[in-house]
């Protein structure tokens, strides 16, 4: 299961390099009077926006990755609104279980008992990563998409040499039938001590997606008393070390790994829906904001879908399923965090169709955590506070092209009005907040 191993140091590697930028020209006029000019993009302030003139950060092709995968895209992963979201070891055992997780948007499962019959996911519309658990999984099961090679190498064997040769006999047992191959990792992979070459062939030598698990909320490592800010690549001070902020940049690492091949694949988070397993505190636990707030960074940080660790092994509330204790018992102690996961799973169901799309990359200002989309004709901004700064107000500046226009912030019922520069002011109050601003 996902854990957090003892923390070393880590260096960052050099940064992705970027597409070219995207820019339209305008045509002239032989009118006698002026007449004024859409913006740079093929947008003005009253018609759609299609497009912005700024560098797209570099991705590894969104929905249409998973065409290459046939199970993945007869089950429709591919579609633009379709958001991975997966549930670690939290066993469905009947139409009712299936329909309550899914009420909570969870839509793929990793771990569960072998009895488990393939027909809840072929009758459920939900999705299965791993082994086949019985003989009712066959290569005809197309609601099993994916192979789940190991969890944690790089952090269970002694020496990488054992860990490589565990993956490759792995992969050349999976990947049939049109499956993808997924494996998950711990922050060794991003860890000074552990070489970079090793941790890049891990990451790209046998998978199609991976992810990584680092519970900065609950690690012991931001409490410690010997606290040292380089073990990390993006140094933060121990002040800032409990952010939701470096859930994002432990994915910008993951990010640098799976880049030195030159080639890309989606990258899933893991966010703990409670506490992490094996914390070494009996009561180091996530707030419901936090394990939202977690999340949405890693989203704003480009990852292409979510893994919820399900389970609390310390302090006062144990579980071994924590949302299928929820189902049994509403008022069981990790509730309200079950509660506020459904609801952020369920916005980002709704907002797929605009995270699936490429990002743009431009600066809104000072102490911010941003992402910049464009999808039906508006813009959208997802926005928190950096790793390195207090809650508080923030001000934007949209680019040139997005100036004069009306701003709603979504799921909030407010709008905001930008001053005649583009400026605007807003309150994060607290370090997991985050606002989402469609610009139209």
């Amino acid at each position: 299961m996902p854990t957090n191993r003892r923390p070393r140091l880590t260096t960052l590697i050099a940064a992705l390099g970027a597409t070219a930028l995207l820019a339209t020209g305008c045509s002239a006029t032989t009118s006698d009077q002026p007449t004024p000019q859409p913006p740079v993009g093929g947008s003005s302030t009253s018609g759609p926006i299609t497009d912005l003139p700024h560098e797209r950060i570099a991705w590894e092709g969104g929905p249409a990755y998973w065409k290459k995968f046939p199970k993945a895209d007869a089950a429709g992963w591919s579609d633009p609104s379709f958001f991975p979201i997966v549930i670690w070891f939290n066993g469905v055992s009947s139409n009712e279980e299936a329909a309550y997780d899914k009420s909570k948007g969870f839509n793929t499962y990793i771990g569960m008992d072998k009895s488990t019959p393939y027909q809840l996911f072929a009758d459920n519309d939900i999705y299965w990563i791993g082994d086949a658990l019985n003989s009712s999984f066959n290569a005809h099961s197309t609601n099993w998409v994916g192979d789940f090679l190991e969890d944690e190498p790089d952090g269970r064997f002694g020496v990488p040499t054992q860990g490589f040769q565990q993956m490759q006999q792995r992969k050349d047992e999976t990947g049939h039938a049109g499956r993808f191959r997924y494996t998950n990792f711990t922050q060794l992979v991003m860890n000074k001590h552990f070489r970079a070459a090793d941790a890049e062939r891990y990451i790209n030598d046998y998978n199609d997606v991976v992810s990584l698990d680092m519970y900065w909320y609950t690690i012991p490592h931001c409490s410690d008393p010997n606290y040292d800010a380089t073990w990390y690549p993006f140094q933060t001070d121990q002040k800032h070390c409990r952010t939701a902020a470096n859930y994002g940049r432990s994915v910008d690492v993951l990010r640098q790994r799976d880049a030195a091949d030159g080639k890309l694949m989606p990258l899933w988070n893991f966010v703990e829906i409670y506490n992490g397993m094996g914390s070494g505190n009996d009561e180091l636990k996530v707030t419901p904001d936090q394990a939202k707030g977690a999340a949405m960074n890693s989203i704003i940080h480009e990852a292409r879908g979510l893994a919820w660790f399900n389970q609390s092994f310390t302090g006062s509330c144990k579980g071994s399923s924590l949302v299928r204790q929820t189902q049994m018992d509403p008022h069981f102690c990790a509730a309200k965090n079950v509660e506020a996961v459904g609801q952020f799973n369920n916005q980002v169901h709704r907002l797929a169709p605009v995270i699936n799309t490429q990002s743009y990359r431009y600066k809104f200002g000072d102490g911010l955590d941003t992402m910049l989309k464009v999808h039906d004709g508006s813009a959208y901004v997802f926005a928190m506070i950096d790793n390195a700064s207090d809650p508080g107000e923030r001000t934007f500046t949209l680019p040139q092209e997005l100036r004069g226009r009306a701003i709603e912030v979504v799921d909030e019922r407010r709008t905001i009005t930008p001053d005649a520069q583009g400026r605007f002011t807003d309150t994060f109050a607290q370090e997991s907040a985050y606002h989402i601003y469609r610009v139209h």
